[in-house]
C-alpha cells in the first residue's frame, strides 16, 4: 500500500471519528440539561435531621448530574408554610416538598398511609411494605390523583408518646386534653377523650409554654430536646403507637417528575432511597445520648398504660372500619397493609423481638 495514500486515508478517517464526537456532544448535553427546582420543607433547619433528609436528596443530586441538577432547599415558612407544602407541589408553586403524607389527611385520609397510621408498621416493616410490597405503588396511584409523586425519602423510628404536663394513668385523664398530634393519630385519641391540635413542628413550643395545649408530640429524644419541651412539660410519655415507623416522603409535582429525563429520574429515587436510609442512622445513633441528657435534667419517664393502648387499639380499628366504608383509596391501601403486617409480625415476633428481648435483659443485668 502506498504511504501517502495510506496516511490520507487515515487522517480522513480520524477526523470522521473526531467529528461525530463533535456532533454528539449536543445529544448529551440534552439528557443532561441545566434544571433547577425548588423543594420547600415542611421543618425548621434547626431540626438538622430531619430537615437533613431534603438536604441529603439535593447534595446527591447535584453530585450524581455534575450539579445540572439542581434543587434549591427552603426551611419551612420561606416560601410556604409547612403544612401546605404538598399544595404548594400540587400546584406548581414549586416542584417538590420533603414532608409528611399525614399532615394532609383532612384532604383525603388515605395520605396518612405515606407516613403512618396508629398501630401500624414498624421502620423495618415501612421499608418492606413500600420496596419490597405494594405500598410505592399503591400510595402513587393516589398520589397521581393530587397530581404529586412520591418517594420514601426518611424514617425517624418508632416516635416517643409525647410530653404532658401531668402523668395520665388512666383514659379519663386523657379526657378534655388538648393536644399537638398530628394525622389519624389525632382523631384516635379524639375517640378517647383528647382535644387534638394539630401544628408544624416551630410552633409547638410556644403554644405548649402558653398553656395554649396541655401536650404535645413530635418525634423523640433528639429533636425533643433542641425544641426544648422538657422545659415546659415534665412527663415524657412512650411508645407513640400512632407512629412505629413513620416515613418522611419526598414528593414532586407530577408532571415536572414525568418530564424529567430518565437518569435524572432514577438518580432523584436512588437520592431519596439514601435520605430513607440515613435518616433512620441518624436517629438510632443520635436519640440514645439525647434521652440521658433529657433524664438528667430532670424528665420523668413513664410508659402508657395497658389500659390507654387497648382503648386506644380498638378506637383506632372502628376509625379504619369506617374509613374504609367511605373512601376507596383508603380501602384498597389499609386492606393490602393489614395482610402485610399481619405476615410481617409473625417473622418479627420470631426473630428481632426475641434476639431483642434477651439482649435487653443482658442490659439491665449490667453484662452489656
Amino acid at each position: 500500500m502506498d504511504r501517502r495514500s495510506f496516511i490520507k486515508k487515515a487522517g480522513v478517517t480520524g477526523a470522521g471519528v473526531a467529528a461525530s464526537t463533535v456532533l454528539a456532544a449536543p445529544a448529551i448535553a440534552q439528557e443532561n440539561p441545566k434544571i433547577t427546582w425548588r423543594l420547600t420543607s415542611s421543618f425548621p433547619k434547626s431540626l438538622d435531621t430531619i430537615f437533613g433528609g431534603a438536604t441529603d436528596i439535593a447534595e446527591r443530586v447535584a453530585a450524581a448530574t455534575d450539579g445540572n441538577f439542581n434543587i434549591q432547599v427552603f426551611a419551612a415558612g420561606e416560601i410556604v408554610p409547612g403544612l401546605q407544602a404538598v399544595d404548594a407541589v400540587s400546584a406548581g408553586t414549586v416542584e417538590a416538598a420533603h414532608t409528611t403524607s399525614y399532615y394532609f389527611w383532612g384532604k383525603e385520609p388515605t395520605f396518612a398511609f405515606g407516613t403512618a397510621i396508629p398501630f401500624g408498621l414498624n421502620a423495618r416493616m415501612s421499608n418492606a411494605w413500600f420496596y419490597q410490597g405494594n405500598g410505592n405503588t399503591l400510595m402513587n396511584e393516589f398520589y397521581a390523583t393530587q397530581g404529586l409523586y412520591g418517594l420514601p425519602a426518611g424514617n425517624t423510628g418508632v416516635q416517643m408518646g409525647g410530653w404532658f404536663r401531668k402523668e395520665i394513668n388512666t383514659v379519663d385523664d386523657l379526657k378534655g386534653l388538648k393536644m399537638r398530634i398530628a394525622g389519624l393519630a389525632g382523631k384516635v385519641l379524639e375517640k378517647v377523650g383528647v382535644v387534638p391540635q394539630q401544628l408544624a413542628g416551630g410552633d409547638i413550643y410556644p403554644a405548649l409554654e402558653k398553656g395554649t395545649i396541655d401536650a404535645a408530640e413530635f418525634v423523640g429524644p433528639y429533636d425533643d430536646q433542641k425544641l426544648g419541651f422538657h422545659k415546659v412539660a415534665k412527663y415524657y410519655y412512650y411508645p407513640g403507637f400512632w407512629e412505629a415507623g413513620p416515613v418522611v416522603h419526598g414528593f414532586f409535582n407530577l408532571e415536572k417528575f414525568n418530564n424529567l429525563p430518565k437518569n435524572y429520574q432514577a438518580i432523584l429515587q436512588d437520592a431519596c432511597a439514601f435520605a430513607n436510609t440515613n435518616m433512620m442512622a441518624k436517629y438510632d445513633a443520635k436519640n440514645p445520648p439525647a434521652l440521658k441528657q433529657l433524664v438528667a435534667e430532670g424528665t420523668v419517664l413513664r410508659p402508657f398504660s395497658q389500659e390507654i393502648l387497648e382503648a386506644c387499639y380498638q378506637a383506632a380499628v372502628g376509625i379504619y372500619a369506617d374509613l374504609s366504608a367511605q373512601s376507596p383509596h383508603f380501602k384498597k391501601v389499609y386492606d393490602d397493609q393489614l395482610a402485610f403486617k399481619k405476615d410481617a409480625y409473625l417473622w418479627a415476633q420470631l426473630g428481632e423481638y426475641t434476639f431483642d428481648t434477651f439482649m435487653m435483659i443482658q442490659q439491665r443485668a449490667g453484662k452489656l
